[in-house]
């Protein structure tokens, strides 16, 4: 099992900024290139909300991250939007709720040419929430 120590070890991405783009995107940028088939598994990513999994959130605010509430293939996919593989959309089948805190919770994403990552893709840096819009 990984520790928080091994784990920072790992070099892998670290998710810099999430917005909202629209009423049911969001904007992902990462501070490094990433491996392309871990970045868009949306199966790799949780949104967590302050109302609980509604809306295009996945979890609520007290519950654990796991496989089960990840999201989910019916919710929404995600896309590169450019060459720089550091940027990606999250594209919602529903809307994100008005005045509703969200925080982007990526996993499991690994650098260009690596494999294998088993951490969280966010730190204390990350501008990873936002109000619904």
């Amino acid at each position: 099992m990984l520790n928080y120590y091994s784990r920072q070890m790992v070099a892998h991405p670290i998710l810099l900024e999430a917005r909202q783009i629209s009423s049911n995107q969001i904007l992902m940028t990462y501070d490094k290139p990433t491996d392309l088939t871990s970045a868009t598994n949306v199966s790799n990513y949780w949104i967590r909300s302050n109302m609980g999994p509604v809306g295009i959130a996945s979890v609520g605010m007290k519950e654990a991250l796991t496989a089960e509430n990840a999201i989910r293939p019916d919710m929404g996919m995600i896309a590169p939007v450019d060459n720089s593989k550091m940027r990606f959309v999250i594209a919602f089948r529903t809307n994100a709720m008005q005045g509703v805190m969200y925080t982007v919770l990526p996993c499991f994403v690994n650098l260009e040419g690596m494999s294998g990552f088993m951490g969280e893709n966010w730190g204390p840096n990350s501008k990873n929430m936002f109000i619904g819009m």
